[in-house]
């Protein structure tokens, strides 16, 4: 192990497995002035970057008919905890199709063992 990644182990955060098509809910910190608040963005990952302490995560949910995107880092000390509340069954490992889909066609199929609202 080189020298760069024994100071990368120390910054990796424990994070649960996801892969894309789950849905999540990641609970990230915000600041505003000198308060700090805890923000939920939930949707379904479309993306994963992988790369020790660089991976990241792309986050799609559609609020008030408007689809929104979010990168997350992976490791970041701004994301509190990620809960993942529904697994799918996909076949690609980037869902950017979903971009183009509304409504019900932009729905994923969920896996038989699907269990919601537990972590």
């Amino acid at each position: 192990m080189g020298a760069i990644e024994v100071v990368e182990k120390s910054q990796l955060a424990e994070r649960p497995a996801m892969k894309s098509g789950d849905t999540v809910r990641v609970h990230v910190k915000v600041r505003e002035g000198d308060k700090e608040r805890i923000q939920i963005f939930e949707g379904v990952v479309i993306g994963m970057h992988r790369g020790g302490t660089r991976a990241s995560f792309t986050v799609r949910k559609v609020s008030f008919g408007q689809g929104v995107e979010r990168i997350f880092p992976l490791h970041s000390p701004t994301i509190q905890k990620i809960e993942v509340v529904r697994t799918a069954k996909v076949r690609r490992a980037k869902l950017y199709y979903l971009r183009d889909l509304k409504g019900k066609a932009a729905r994923m199929q969920a896996t038989a063992t699907n269990v919601e609202g537990k972590t």
